[in-house]
């Protein structure tokens, strides 16, 4: 809130103006009642009209600006706030989405943030707002007559403990309610993204009865919540009663012993109502404030969470990296999970193309997140250039690197978005260049809008092979010295998967290349083979040293080279 600190003075100040016009306007009241009606002199009615319309006016003029102001303040605490919080996840390392349902962590970039405003903007004025009302209508009260109001008052502690009771509960039901916003935010966002799987295993039925059990859960809090409150409303209403019909019969007597006057009567029971307002009002702040603490945890609990892949304290800067890469020694495994990586080390000199190969599973896509800083290295360490990468800045770093990584992300935006997004200040010739390199550009001319077509989520739109070879010439415009390539040809059939190929070639030309791959017809050329199985390193050398060498090598060429067109039979 340090930001908008003055603006929100200014907007406590118009709100602390506004009970002190409305006592003014019922004053007005009272001497209507008691000069102008009691003894029937018309003549006061003038100037005690006119004063009550400028009161009227300057009131309509501060409750327009302080609605205005109060309004600008709570938006742009939400902006800024939601801002802060999408960038403070953008930098969190990976292992925490691994461990964490996307969807709840949406619903609290959403609905949370939204009740938090409630509690640290709109809460803050409304409830200087009521502590105004009460002090002003309360010295209105005592001026008045300092006996009915000291009966008056008795009735406003027990609003503040029933408020209290209340809140405390409410609270406990609104955490749940939130929990389960954003479990059936997850809930959708899973079955929606996996929508193809779920309709080609006719689990339709099975996930709209998941979905239905999450909302029956936030059905139950939010009744729960619910009847708290509307047990609330009744109970204070009730107090409040008791305590005007006291006060009234008290006054009535104050009346006929002449203590106080008609007009000073009425006003008195009307500032007794405004008094009682806010302490109503009050409470039910209170509830609202303590339903909205709740969602502040959630958004607390974002903010905690602290990146494993942190900032070097005093960073090595790098300019352009000659390429030269060596991991000593590195082990690995995700939060929670057994070792993926054990004690693996290798060289690569700058310029040379390495490919890493294995069966699926044996930690060759966890490899490449560990040479491009996604992961840090449980032991061990990956050096380029002479330094760990722990102690280069990660922007340094990464932009020094390309990457086509096995599942091939696309933005839901225009072709041009998605190549840019390697290079965000690449020329019109750059990216032509580009994409002409990917061999992109043909089908890229023959789409309904070119370069601004659009391209879908999760580039649906597009192919297989044309997702892979915009993803292509995202990393050629990005002309990075160090290219990491997982997986390049996953997904392709042999004709896309040939039809990359060379353009594939062309990006690696003059680069120190990783290629992730367990398909070996495409690694055959490299400069050194790396043979990766249950995450261990067991062989190195060319494709000829390890056919000669490496039994497990030679296996996997063979099934990729040597498939049999009919299946053999079972048995």
């Amino acid at each position: 809130m340090r930001p908008y600190r003055w603006r929100l003075l200014l907007s406590c100040a118009l709100v602390a103006v506004a009970p002190a016009l409305d006592a003014a306007q019922i004053w007005m009241f009272k001497l209507l009642v008691d000069d102008v009606l009691v003894p029937a002199e018309f003549a006061a009615f003038l100037p005690i009209a006119l004063v009550y319309l400028g009161l009227a006016a300057a009131q309509a003029l501060f409750s327009f600006g302080d609605e205005l102001l109060a309004t600008w303040i709570g938006e742009r605490f939400v902006l800024d706030l939601r801002t802060g919080v999408f960038r403070h996840l953008n930098g969190l390392s990976l292992d925490f989405f691994d461990r964490r349902e996307l969807g709840d962590t949406l619903s609290r970039l959403t609905g949370d943030i939204d009740a938090i405003e409630a509690l640290l903007v709109s809460g803050v004025a409304r409830a200087l707002s009521y502590l105004v009302q009460i002090v002003v209508f309360t010295a209105a009260l005592f001026y008045l007559n300092w006996r009915l109001a000291l009966a008056a008052i008795v009735v406003a502690p027990v609003f503040g403990l029933a408020a209290r009771w209340f809140s405390r509960r409410i609270k406990q039901a609104s955490r749940e309610q939130r929990r389960r916003a954003g479990s059936i935010t997850a809930t959708a966002e899973e079955g929606l993204a996996n929508l193809a799987l779920v309709q080609a295993y006719d689990s339709v039925t099975a996930q709209t009865a998941r979905f239905h059990r999450e909302n029956l859960g936030r059905f139950a809090a939010q009744m729960a919540a619910t009847r708290l409150r509307a047990a609330f409303s009744p109970l204070v209403e009730l107090l409040e009663t008791v305590g005007v019909l006291a006060v009234l019969g008290m006054g009535i007597w104050e009346l006929t012993q002449g203590r106080i006057t008609l007009g000073g009567l009425l006003v008195f029971v009307a500032y007794l109502g405004r008094m009682y307002s806010p302490v109503r009002g009050a409470g039910r702040l209170s509830n609202t404030l303590f339903a909205a603490a709740a969602s502040a945890e959630r958004i607390i609990e974002l903010l905690d969470q602290r990146p494993t892949v942190r900032q070097a304290t005093h960073p090595v800067r790098l300019h352009r990296a000659r390429g030269s890469l060596v991991v000593r020694g590195v082990g690995f495994g995700y939060a929670g999970g057994p070792p993926v990586l054990h004690d693996v080390t290798f060289e690569v000199r700058p310029g040379q193309t390495v490919a890493i190969v294995g069966p699926s599973g044996a930690g060759k896509s966890t490899l490449a997140k560990l040479l491009v800083r996604l992961y840090d290295p449980s032991s061990g360490s990956v050096e380029l250039d002479g330094h760990d990468l722990r102690r280069y800045e990660l922007a340094d770093l990464r932009v020094n690197t390309s990457v086509v990584l096995q599942e091939l992300l696309v933005f839901d935006g225009t072709v041009r978005d998605n190549i840019l997004f390697g290079k965000p200040g690449a020329t019109d010739d750059q990216l032509l260049a580009a994409a002409v390199a990917a061999d992109a550009d043909r089908f890229i001319a023959e789409l309904p809008d070119g370069w601004d077509t659009r391209v879908g989520q999760r580039g649906r739109l597009l192919s297989g092979g044309q997702r892979q070879r915009i993803a292509l010439a995202r990393a050629m415009v990005r002309d990075a010295p160090l290219l990491l390539l997982d997986e390049p040809t996953t997904g392709l059939d042999a004709e896309s998967g040939d039809r990359v190929l060379a353009p594939m070639r062309r990006l690696m030309a003059h680069r120190t290349t990783l290629v992730i791959s367990h398909n070996l017809l495409t690694v055959t050329d490299a400069d050194q083979i790396l043979y990766l199985e249950d995450g261990r390193l067991t062989g190195a050398g060319t494709h000829d040293e390890l056919l000669d060498d490496h039994a497990g090598y030679t296996r996997l060429y063979r099934l990729h080279h040597q498939r049999p067109l009919v299946p053999e039979p079972l048995g």
